[in-house]
Parts: C-alpha cells; structure tokens; sequence
C-alpha cells in the first residue's frame, strides 16, 4: 500500500503533490482536482471559522442567556452555509444513495452535532475541512506552475547559422533538427545538440548533476538548459524542443506522479465501514428494543439518538489534525518542512533511501584536496605562489577551488600578466619573464609531457572522482593539483543513524562512477551507481521500489523525476538546491543537515503511535458508551460529556508531539 497518498483532510491540510486529483472515492463523487469556483475562498472561510467561534462561544453563555441560544445556532448554521454546504449536501445524496464516504460522514457529524445542541462543533469541524481543501488545492497549483516553470530554463530563441555565415534570430519551438545554433559565452544553450566547432566548458548540473562545469569540445553533446560559460559554440541540433532532456524530465516528472494510484483517505475507508454499521445499530436498536424489551417506542429512540451522537467522529476529525501539526510544528522547529499528513505517514515505512551526491551526500562545492610537486627543481612553496597568481586571475571554478585552497603569503606572490584562455584546456600567463599553464592532461598530451610518473599521479586523482589541473612550463609538468566536491560534515553521522534504524541508504549520482563509489565509501555508503541520467535514476528507483518502500534525497532538477516517483522525497533546502526539487518533494531539509533524515523517520514514528493511541482512545470509549446504550444506561448528556470529554484527552496526547526536540543541533 503506497501511504504516500492516504491522508485525511479532516485530519490534516496536506499538499499531496502526487496525488491524482481527477480521482473520486467510492463513498462519494469527492473530486479532489477542485474547480476554484466550487472550493469556498479563503474570505468565506475565515468568516467561517470566526462565526464557529463566536456560536461556540455564545454556547457557554446560553444557561445564563436562553436567548442567546439562537443566535449561537444561527451563527453555526450561517458558518456551515459559507464553508460547507456544497460538503452537506453532497454527504446527504451519498447517504440518500447508501454510498457512505467522507462526505456522508460530514453530513452525519454534523446532524448529529445538531440534534444535540452541538451547533459550535458542528460548524467548526465544516470549516476546518473546508480550510484544508483549499490548502491542498493551492498545494497542488504550486506543484503543476513548478513543472510548468521547468521548461524555462531553456531559452525561447536562439541564434541560428544561416548558409551564408549571418546569424538569425528564431523560436526554439520553430529550429529544425540538424540546425547549427550558436552559443555565446555565458549564454544558456537553447537545445540539445553535438557541438561542430568551439571549445568552452559548460555548466550542466541543471540536467546531470555534475559537480563542476564539464570541458566540452567538438563531438560532446551538450543539453539545453546548460550555461556555456568561456567561448562561442556551434551546436547542431539533435533534438526538437519536445524532445529535449529538459522535456524529458517535466515528461518523467509527469508520469512518475500519474502512476501513483490513488488511495482513498483514511477517513474514507473508516467512514465506509463504521458509519454504516453503527447506523444500522442505531435503527436495530430503535426497531427492535420495543419489541425485545421492556422499553417504550420513545426510550428505543431516545437511546438510538444517544447512540448516534457519542457515534459521531467529531473527536476524531477534531483531535487528529492537532496530533499531526503538533508533529508538523516539531519537525519545523528541527528545518524539517514536511508537507502534510502523507509525508509524515509515509517516512516511518522507508526501508530504503537513494542519495544523490552533488549538492545533498557534499557540498556541491569543488575544493583543493590534495596537491604535490613533480619537479624537484621547484618548491612546494614557490609551486604554490605561481598557481594561486595565475588561479586567483581565472573565473574558472576549479581555479577559484585552487586559489582558495592554497595557504600562501600572497603579499609575496608575483604578479600574473597577459592571462590567456585555452578554449578546452586552461589558462596560460606570463611571470616575471616565463610563461606558465595552468591546463589540463589534455594540455600536457598535446606537448607530448604525459610521463609514467604524471600519468600515475592523474590516475591517481582520476579514480577518486578528482578533477586535476597541473602547472606546466612548455618544457615540464611541475606540480599536480587535485580538486573535488567535498563530503557533507553530518553526512557519515546520518548514514550510521540511518542504519541503526534498518534503512539502507545507496548512492544514485549523475556525476562519473568512480567519483560516486569514492565519496559513498567516505560515508560509509556500501552501494552507489554513477552516470546516471535523470530517466536512468527514475527507472533505478522503479527498481528499488520493488523491493520496499524507497525515500529519495536530491537537490536538482535532474533529481526531481527520481523525487516524484519515490515513496517519499527529500530536497535539500540550502542555497544549492532549486526549487522544482523542493515543490517536486515531500519533505524540505532547510539546514542541509542529513541529520534530519533519521530524525524524520523516528518523528513519523511516534507520530503514528500517537495517531493510533487516539484512534483507540476515541473507538474505546465509544464502544463503551455503545454497550451502555443497548443496555438501556445511556442519556444525551452522557453522550456529549462521553464526546467532549474524548475530543479533549486526544487532542491533549497529540499536542506532546510539540515538545519533541532532536537531541543534534542543526549546523
């Protein structure tokens, strides 16, 4: 059972973005894909909930002022009419019908709210829920617009090369495949496409995640989306704009929430087995008491009223959205941002959870992790002076990684004139009368300076997932240095917590293989897969998700198809994070603190202890009151002492989940 769509709005105002909303229930025609016109506006249910009060209110005062009954009774039935009169009447069609769903429980709370004198609770349980419909209504626009949104990404024109060598300005909607665009530095690409002449390097960790901008030269594909970031492009078209890899994630994106079947609310499966039992109860007891019993036609039906009443979910719709906002409030309170009931339902049951590892397992930050001097005629200090002159000049990210992980004395560095950029390879500069590069193996393979003992030092790095740039003179190799993501501070800790609680976590990376298996082992991740396109970590969790139910933790947008399909996603909500990633998931970790992971889980867990500790309380009182009833001992203040007297104790045992605290501090 997929419990990442069983949710009551009674109970919670969740924002089940992977819902199908088109669905209707078999109690009720409860089309959760509302029409705006039909759902109350938020004026009409605010007037709502304040009407509710004021009856509830004007209710404690009536023994005092009998005349203030009525207009407590005209307040609750004006509060029913803004906020659910579409609900009752939909609820007395179903009963009319014998389809006992969410609204004829509705209908029935608040009849039976009413034969009492209950009006107060019966106008507010009608507008809370109408409250939570429009939250999940709205939850659900946030999560189309942010699909939609996706798309953007791409520019809507680009330049293309005409036969004559001129440039033209055209919609990426309107360029045939086959057509060669061009692509100035610092421009996002507009298409996917195979680049015929140019050589820059390209930021694509929209579309794969890698940690830093990939060299890309004629022959290497390239994504629309992607940022060009150093010299002009050519690129020849390969795919139309419907066919593009952004197109394909909203597409993946689509289908992984599409193939979500809908499960009906817990309070719909419940209503469709205990109203209509306890109203045939109800009728045999008035029916037949007369007939068995020493009783007269009027006791029978005074007790099956009594029945009714204490039957009445109006505790349970009334106490369970304390227990889950109380829980919801707690998780905030730890930047844990978890939207709605589903989410906190479905962590406690993930047996296993996928990491992406740019930006959510690291930092999503390239550093200088190691670095060492080939030649022996120069110093590690004077190889560290001339790199951070020529790095500290560049706007490669690399470089930056370089220059800020060298500690040198840069009072004493030497100046780096006539910096040059090599399309491909790196950056070249003159100091003090000598030409040094500051390149790739790619450079050095060119000058024919990849030795033994180069080639095993890049090897090296290479196996780790480490980028590695290397200070060349035209003559020699001088030193090698080694830049890569680093690991998350907390992520080894919440690895470890994860374990303790029989979840196994695994890998599913974008970046290369080796980078992948080497940051896993540093968090003590067993498993990992790299190279991963989007539609392949989607098809990875398919897999997973045959085995158990599976959580998924990214931060990008080509993490968001693998988002949508999990059981259950986690967006990191740091800096590095976007936001199709964030609406795509269940769960928002603001503090970038895997940490919170385990902590998820363990909340989720109490929270269904709690959840269940009310259910019972509320079913075991009522059973009770039930056995009173057909014994002829009940009364109508019983039943309303029974009924507010459960609405209080449950209430009270949700609201414990508010002091929980994790025992970590987010950092």
């Amino acid at each position: 059972m997929n419990t990442k769509h069983m949710h009551s709005n009674c109970c919670a105002p969740a924002t089940p973005h992977k819902h199908d909303h088109s669905h209707h229930d078999d109690g009720d025609s409860h089309d959760h894909g509302h029409d705006h016109g039909v759902l109350p506006s938020w004026p009409r249910i605010s007037a709502a909930l304040v009407m509710a009060l004021l009856a509830e209110i004007s209710h404690w005062f009536t023994p005092q002022y009998a005349g203030l009954e009525y207009a407590g009774m005209a307040l609750a039935v004006l509060a029913i009419g803004l906020a659910g009169l579409g609900v009752y009447k939909a609820g007395i069609q179903s009963l009319m019908q014998l389809r006992l769903g969410i609204h004829a429980l509705m209908a029935v709370a608040v009849t039976g709210a009413f034969l009492i004198g209950q009006w107060p609770e019966a106008a507010m349980v009608m507008a809370l829920y109408a409250a939570a419909e429009r939250i999940e209504d709205q939850a659900m626009d946030r999560a189309r617009l942010a699909i939609r949104n996706l798309l953007s990404l791409a520019p809507d024109t680009a330049q293309v090369l005409q036969p004559d060598g001129s440039s033209q300005t055209m919609a990426t909607a309107d360029v045939p495949t086959g057509a060669t665009v061009l692509v100035p530095p610092g421009a996002r690409i507009a298409l996917d496409g195979a680049i015929t002449a140019g050589r820059s390097s390209v930021n694509q960790a929209p579309i794969t995640g890698e940690s830093v901008p990939v060299d890309k030269a004629p022959g290497d594909t390239v994504w629309a989306g992607s940022i060009n970031q150093q010299a002009e492009l050519q690129v020849q078209v390969t795919a139309a704009t419907a066919d593009s890899m952004l197109a394909r994630i909203v597409k993946a994106v689509e289908q992984a929430q599409a193939s979500k079947a809908p499960t009906q609310r817990f309070v719909d499966r419940f209503a469709a087995i205990y109203t209509p039992i306890v109203m045939a109860l109800a009728i045999l007891l008035a029916v037949l008491a007369p007939l068995f019993f020493d009783w007269t036609w009027m006791d029978a039906l005074y007790q099956a009223l009594a029945l009714l009443v204490i039957a009445c979910p109006c505790a349970l719709v009334l106490s369970t959205p304390v227990t889950v906002v109380s829980a919801l409030t707690a998780a905030a309170r730890q930047g844990v941002l978890l939207k709605g009931g589903s989410a906190l339902e479905a962590a406690r049951k993930l047996r296993t959870i996928a990491l992406d590892k740019t930006g959510t397992l690291t930092t999503g930050k390239p550093a200088l992790v190691e670095w060492s001097v080939l030649n022996d005629a120069l110093s590690s200090a004077d190889a560290a002076l001339l790199t951070w002159s020529i790095a500290s000049r560049s706007d490669h990210p690399v470089s930056h990684a370089i220059a800020q992980g060298l500690q040198v004395d840069t009072v004493t560095a030497s100046t780096a004139q006539d910096l040059q950029a090599l399309a491909g390879r790196g950056v070249q500069a003159h100091i003090d009368g000598q030409t040094y590069y500051l390149v790739n193996l790619r450079w050095a393979q060119d000058h024919q300076l990849d030795t033994p003992e180069l080639q095993q030092a890049v090897h090296a790095h290479s196996s780790l997932g480490r980028s590695v740039s290397l200070l060349a003179t035209e003559q020699q190799v001088l030193a090698v240095f080694a830049v890569a993501d680093t690991l998350r501070s907390h992520a080894k800790e919440a690895v470890q917590q994860l374990k303790a609680l029989g979840i196994t976590p695994i890998m599913l990376s974008g970046d290369n293989p080796d980078a992948a298996r080497a940051m896993a082992a540093q968090a003590g991740i067993t498993q990992a897969e790299g190279g991963l396109l989007p539609e392949d970590k989607l098809q990875r969790l398919r897999q997973l998700q045959q085995e158990g139910p599976v959580g998924m933790v990214g931060d990008g947008i080509n993490d968001a198809p693998a988002l949508a399909q999990a059981d259950m996603g986690f967006a990191m909500g740091g800096a590095h994070s976007t936001g199709m990633a964030m609406e795509t998931a269940d769960v928002v970790l603001m503090h970038d603190d895997l940490r919170r992971l385990p902590d998820t889980v363990q909340l989720s867990q109490r929270a269904h202890r709690v959840l269940w500790q009310n259910i019972a309380l509320s079913l075991g009182i009522k059973l009770a009151f039930f056995i009173l009833a057909v014994a002829g001992a009940a009364s109508m203040w019983l039943a309303v002492l029974a009924d507010m007297g459960v609405s209080l104790l449950v209430v009270a045992n949700g609201l414990r989940l508010r002091r929980i605290k994790s025992k970590k501090s987010a950092s």
